[in-house]
C-alpha cells in the first residue's frame, strides 16, 4: 500500500466544531447546510443497504443512479456559492425527475390499488425502503430550510420529493415480489 497518498481521511480541521464548505468558508457543525447534506449522506447509505438485497436489475440500476445524484446534491449543498469562485452548475436535470417518475409508474402498474394506509414493514428490504423514505422526507425538510437562505436548485427539491414517493412504492413492490402481504393500518381501540 502506498503511504504517500494525497487524500487523508483525517484532517483535524473539524476538531474545533466547524466544518469547511467547498470554497473554504467554515461553518458550525450544526449549520443547516451540514444537516441537509448529512441527511442526504444518511439516505445514500440506506440506499446502499437496499442494494445489497436481492433486487431485480432494474431496481438496482435505478438505485445506483439515485445514489450518484444524491452525491451530486450533497456537493451542491456543501458549496459556498457566495465566494464568487464556484459557478452554479445544474445538478438535477428534468430528465432525472422523469426517470424516477417512470420507475414509479412501472412498479405501481403491478401493484394493487392502495385503498388504506399501510404500516411500514413486510420483508426486511421493504422495511429498509420505508426507513429510507422517512430519511428522504427529513432530507426534504432540511433542504427546504436551507433553500430559505441559500441558493438551492429547485429541481433538487422536486427530485427529493419524488424520491420519497419512489421509495414508498418500492417498499410495496418488494413486498409484492417476495409474496409478503402488506399490513393495513386500522385505528386501535384501547
Amino acid at each position: 500500500m502506498n503511504s504517500d497518498r494525497s487524500f487523508k481521511i483525517y484532517t483535524k480541521t473539524g476538531d474545533d466544531g466547524t466544518s469547511g464548505l467547498i470554497g473554504g468558508t467554515r461553518v458550525e457543525k450544526f449549520d443547516d447546510r451540514l444537516e441537509a447534506y448529512g441527511t442526504i449522506d444518511e439516505l445514500n447509505s440506506w440506499l446502499g443497504l437496499l442494494r445489497t438485497g436481492q433486487v431485480e436489475n432494474e431496481v438496482d440500476e435505478i438505485l445506483g443512479f439515485i445514489q450518484h445524484k444524491l452525491f451530486d446534491f450533497g456537493s451542491h449543498l456543501a458549496t459556498d456559492q457566495h465566494d464568487g469562485k464556484h459557478t452554479e452548475q445544474s445538478v438535477c436535470e428534468q430528465s432525472a425527475i422523469e426517470r424516477i417518475e417512470r420507475e414509479i409508474d412501472r412498479m405501481q402498474n403491478q401493484l394493487a390499488e392502495l385503498k388504506n394506509f399501510i404500516l411500514p414493514g413486510g420483508t426486511s428490504y421493504a422495511a429498509y425502503a420505508h426507513l429510507a423514505r422517512t430519511v428522504c422526507r427529513r432530507a426534504e425538510r432540511r433542504i427546504t430550510l436551507v433553500s430559505k437562505h441559500e441558493n438551492v436548485q429547485k429541481n433538487v427539491l422536486v427530485f427529493i420529493n419524488r424520491l420519497s414517493d419512489y421509495l414508498f412504492v418500492l417498499a410495496r413492490y418488494i413486498n409484492l415480489k417476495k409474496g409478503h402481504q402488506e399490513t393495513i393500518w386500522f385505528r386501535q381501540k384501547t
